[in-house]
């Protein structure tokens, strides 16, 4: 019981930014979910409607994310950081427009079911997992360590 107590301390931080991670990615999601199915309706066009989507959650999402999940990490300028957020998110775009592209025109399911799930389960699973990693790693870093292992007092 204490290695599992141990561990959860060694881990507390983690496991917040994760939970505050899925927070405002289920927000960022409803949106996503709501504009692509809006736009979706209002012109037919898949990859329209999901990048379209995409841009609208990442805004909502990047918010959440500077002033909520990552909000005791380095902050480098709002310019740079939405800049550096909105290039890894085009790449979580790109990863859910290539499952959406190969479920709707290489598979042929061509549904609204289809192209939600392609979509909306699977690219953002995908996606989702390397926007975490990359947000931790790029976008909202650990503060520097100075000599003697501590991280700069904010």
């Amino acid at each position: 019981m204490s290695a599992l107590v141990a561990a959860y301390y060694r881990l507390s931080h983690l496991i917040r930014e994760l939970m505050k991670f899925g927070v405002v990615g289920g927000i960022a999601f409803v949106v996503d979910v709501a504009v692509f199915n809006l736009v979706l309706h209002a012109t037919d066009k898949p990859l329209t409607s999901k990048t379209v989507s995409t841009v609208v959650a990442t805004t909502v999402a990047y918010v959440g994310n500077r002033f909520w999940t990552f909000r005791r990490r380095t902050h480098t300028g709002v310019r740079r950081q939405y800049l550096l957020f909105f290039v890894l998110n085009a790449v979580g775009l790109a990863i859910a427009l290539t499952c959406l592209a190969v479920s709707h025109y290489v598979l042929g399911f061509t549904s609204r079911l289809s192209d939600n799930i392609s979509a909306n389960v699977v690219g953002l699973a995908l996606g989702t997992t390397f926007r975490f990693w990359s947000y931790r790693r790029f976008v909202f870093p650990e503060p520097q360590q100075v000599s003697g292992g501590q991280p700069p007092p904010r």
